[in-house]
């Protein structure tokens, strides 16, 4: 596989790589890089967490990038997930991975590496407290978004910026040359490009995925959430606007609105009843969830998809790629009703193995029926 078709691949995961250059030096190496993503473990995984997240994994390792999924326990902890329970939170660490094994992630090229075993090093703690000495505390108050907090002291506990300083500490630790999380997670990748340097190490490049939307309406004061960008400005930042990041975050899938989001786990009916209530304009491309899930998870599985209509509304009609399908969605060509049913139809498919995971093994079965026990707090 040549440079520019492993830069073609990790292009197709970053909605934004800051710095593609500095991506396409590092894949011309030839060393062996390493990508790391993390996740806080928290309640049950819903489609952006779960296929959108293999989806993209699946494209790192194919361009021959060495992957490290972080679970990042004692974050979650620290955040207050699952009430603060670590038991909690490591028990739904592990349905996590189940899941990911059930829906195609190749897990011959993933290393799963836990917070709470980073957590015994104490070279790890040292270079956490050389990231907190590295800035004001108002430089890692402005990350507390990617922990889904508002940028204020009011809303921030001690450990909401110790775990700041143990997000920057993971990149290095880790070894990893790239970052491949969420749009969330911006302002604190950037914050490990800018202390890198400082504390002799590297400056990773970020490569942010698309965030899925929920399936409601979107907000309509997402122009009153967006702020200007403040404190300094790094000579990375103009490549994308806060508006952009501060929009992601506004309509991305949030497993606190169930109804918003598709569960890996969901029955074939749940699928077809929430999609069946889902946010869907005609002729409306723009903020349209149910188009998204076509072009991010749907059609990186098929070559075409069949819409499914009446005979007196002209039949079935068959696309061939989400370009097509997007631009007869527009022309009004296809109803969203239409559209919503082929699309339950097609995320059902690819539950279905999921499903029978849970089903059929008794360790997966288990892990399960506890998670659903569990309140999930935040």
């Amino acid at each position: 596989m040549t440079t520019d078709d492993k830069l073609k691949l990790v292009r197709e995961v970053g909605e934004e790589i800051i710095q593609e250059e500095e991506l396409k030096k590092l894949l011309e190496s030839g060393e062996e890089l390493t990508a790391y993503d993390g996740f806080e473990p928290s309640g049950q995984i819903h489609i952006a967490q779960g296929l959108l997240r293999a989806i993209n994994v699946n494209k790192m390792t194919k361009a021959g990038i060495k992957f490290k999924m972080w679970v990042a326990d004692w974050h979650a902890m620290a955040n207050n997930k699952m009430g603060g329970d670590l038991d909690k939170i490591q028990t739904v660490g592990k349905y996590f991975i189940e899941v990911w094994k059930a829906c195609g992630m190749d897990m011959t090229k993933v290393e799963f590496h836990w917070a709470s075993e980073m957590a015994k090093n104490s070279d790890y703690w040292k270079l956490v407290v050389q990231v907190g000495k590295s800035n004001a505390l108002k430089r890692f108050v402005r990350t507390a978004e990617m922990m889904g907090r508002e940028e204020s002291l009011d809303n921030l506990t001690g450990a909401h910026i110790i775990y700041s300083c143990m997000q920057v500490a993971d990149i290095f630790m880790l070894g990893a040359k790239i970052t491949q999380l969420g749009m969330d997670q911006r302002k604190l990748n950037m914050l490990a490009r800018e202390i890198g340097p400082q504390l002799g190490f590297w400056k990773p490049v970020v490569v942010s995925h698309h965030m899925l939307m929920g399936l409601g309406k979107p907000p309509t004061d997402i122009g009153n959430q967006i702020s200007a960008v403040n404190g300094p400005t790094t000579d990375d930042r103009p490549l994308k606007t806060q508006s952009a990041m501060t929009r992601a975050i506004a309509l991305k899938m949030s497993k606190s609105h169930p109804d918003s989001a598709i569960f890996m786990t969901d029955t074939t009916e749940d699928i077809k009843r929430k999609l069946n209530k889902a946010w869907c304009l005609e002729g409306e491309v723009k903020d349209n969830p149910v188009l998204e899930y076509c072009k991010y998870i749907i059609f990186e599985s098929v070559d075409s998809m069949t819409i499914v209509r009446p005979e007196k509304f002209g039949g079935n009609l068959t696309v061939t790629s989400y370009e097509d399908l997007e631009n007869k969605f527009a022309a009004k060509e296809i109803h969203p009703q239409d559209l919503k049913v082929s699309v339950a139809s097609e995320l059902d498919k690819l539950l279905q193995p999921v499903r029978e995971h849970f089903e059929k093994n008794e360790e997966a079965k288990k892990l399960l029926e506890r998670v659903i026990s569990f309140q999930v707090t935040r």
